[in-house]
């Protein structure tokens, strides 16, 4: 992150509007927990009550008079890097929790509550205020998709927010194999700054859906010296083949921009026109088809006013597609995805400790061609015999070719598997995407006459091609 750019400038990755949500409390006996992440400040009503008490607009738990604390667990909108968080404790004056803490874990958005598990402290015990907003920086390289809140030992907190950058699950996301709206938050695009938002924040601009109303969108205030003009600056995901635009002005009526245009920049600081000042309708859906590969794209409207929504449609350039494995790898707090490219615990180990890196294809490189004799042999022992049905989804795609080989050839294939595990004592390595059972047999026959020491390295060049294939699985 920028260090000129406060963590608050970052999106909400627990926002209601991103899909965030509270699954569970402890207790939430005097205010709903779900009032945690709603997106309005919280307000004070001075003589509402309930039946069980003084109406508050936040997450309260009763008083506890047993051992222990509260807490609630909180699903993430999207997936991302936690920069820091804000726990207000709007109106809780005599209510407030002494102390808060966060943990965080990794799982599918899908997963119950209770199956949670993993959890890993990212804020420790820290005294809260009351009535204030209570900033804490959190110092975490890794990508979380649930929270668990922890307040000592009870009270109210109004709202969380947990900003930071988000790191898409690009399985999940339909990968980045075909174009995509790498303006959008929810693939890890960034409103990076603009020249104005007294009406509307600038993160609206690329929030998910349709604006629901004029207050959904980035709006300046109104200018009124010549000349004037407004602008915003996004950074898409990752580097991309932009291909078309969208501008969309709904709901703004009486204050959309007159005219807009829009540059395109591979670095963020110089830039090239991609479609020239055009006139600008009201409550209107723009689509302009433009040429351009760009990180970053500014809008200009003249003289001022209002857009809903931006999309800037794009497919991802082999260094964007690059840049999100890198990214992907170096944000990893699960492990067990690194054993799935490679089975050597040693290289997996040191691709950890190698963290952050500049080039996950680079590094891994590196690290395996360092490995000793042993490593090499135990990620070759972690693949299936070509032709084996096991080893799961990976090595079925990568086997592929032989689904609809004869069978005589799938014999010869097992034959052939025996003799060169009988010769060198490990298995047959290959990297078989996009080769038929036929080719990988042939190659097979070929290298049994080898030497055993060229054959090792030659086993580890397939190896090193493999992990290259499976590392480019991580976004596709």
């Amino acid at each position: 992150m920028d260090p000129q750019v406060t963590f608050r400038d970052l999106v909400d990755l627990a926002s209601e509007r991103l899909g965030g949500s509270v699954l569970y409390a402890t207790d939430d006996y005097f205010a709903e927990k779900e009032n945690l992440l709603k997106q309005p400040a919280a307000i004070w009503k001075e003589h509402e009550y309930t039946d069980r008490g003084k109406w508050m607009d936040g997450w309260e738990s009763r008083r506890k008079r047993v051992e222990g604390h509260d807490y609630a667990i909180i699903r993430l909108g999207a997936p991302g890097v936690i920069r820091g968080v804000v726990v207000d404790t709007a109106f809780f004056r005599g209510n407030y929790p002494s102390d808060c803490s966060i943990e965080g874990t990794v799982a599918k958005p899908e997963t119950p509550h209770e199956q949670l598990t993993n959890w890993t402290e990212i804020l420790p015990k820290s005294a809260l205020k009351g009535d204030s907003q209570n900033d804490f920086a959190i110092d975490s390289p890794l990508a979380w998709t649930h929270l668990r809140f922890h307040i000592y030992p009870d009270g109210g907190v109004a709202r969380l927010r947990v900003h930071g950058e988000v790191v898409p699950d690009w399985h999940r996301e339909g990968g980045l194999d075909h174009p995509l709206d790498l303006a959008a938050i929810e693939h890890g695009g960034q409103v990076l700054t603009c020249s104005d938002m007294f009406f509307g924040p600038k993160h609206n601009l690329i929030m998910p859906g349709r604006a629901f109303n004029m207050s959904d969108g980035w709006e300046t205030k109104r200018s009124r010296g010549a000349g004037h003009t407004d602008w915003v600056i996004v950074q898409l995901a990752c580097e991309a083949h932009v291909r078309r635009v969208e501008l969309d002005t709904s709901w703004f009526k009486g204050n959309f921009p007159d005219t807009a245009s829009l540059e395109a920049s591979r670095d963020g600081e110089s830039w090239t026109e991609i479609m020239p000042r055009t006139k600008m309708l009201a409550d209107t859906r723009h689509i302009f088809d433009v040429d351009a590969t760009a990180t970053h794209i500014r809008l200009t409207v003249y003289p001022d006013g209002g857009v809903a929504r931006m999309r800037v449609y794009g497919l991802a350039t082999e260094a964007g597609r690059k840049a999100m494995i890198t990214q992907h790898v170096n944000t990893l707090a699960d492990e067990a995805v690194l054993r799935r490219v490679c089975g050597s615990a040693e290289w997996v180990r040191r691709m950890l400790a190698s963290r952050p890196m500049k080039d996950a294809f680079a590094t891994s490189d590196e690290i395996w061609s360092s490995l000793s004799e042993a490593d090499w042999r135990e990620a070759f022992a972690a693949h299936p015999r070509i032709g084996e049905k096991k080893g799961g989804a990976w090595s079925a795609q990568e086997q592929s070719g032989t689904r609809n080989a004869a069978e005589q050839t799938m014999q010869q294939l097992a034959d052939a598997n025996r003799a060169y595990e009988e010769r060198f004592g490990h298995i047959y390595i290959v990297c078989a995407t996009g080769k038929s059972a036929e080719e990988m047999l042939s190659l097979c026959l070929e290298r049994l006459g080898n030497e055993a020491a060229k054959e090792l390295r030659v086993a580890a060049e397939e190896q090193r091609k493999i992990m290259h294939l499976r590392l480019q699985k991580l976004v596709s």
